[in-house]
């Protein structure tokens, strides 16, 4: 195994150990705002991701966390 596959299988084990905790994280972020501001929100956090969706009117957040994080959040009804 050359240098750059020991590098990108070292950086896959971090993403897949950080998983569970973006996966709580987003769980914990919808049932916030279905709380706060009523339901039908979503919540996508990831990276390299691009998105086309519908949302209601000043109801979208769009954001980077941490330099490469994604955090998307819009209420549909």
């Amino acid at each position: 195994m050359g240098e750059a596959e020991g590098k990108k299988d070292e950086a896959d084990y971090k993403r897949l150990q950080t998983f569970p905790l973006v996966r709580s994280a987003a769980k914990m972020i919808k049932e916030t705002m279905d709380k706060k501001f009523g339901s039908s929100w979503h919540v996508v956090i990831g990276e390299g991701f691009g998105f086309e969706i519908t949302h209601e009117v000043k109801n979208l957040l769009y954001l980077y966390f941490g330099g490469t994080l994604a955090v998307c959040v819009w209420k549909c009804s």
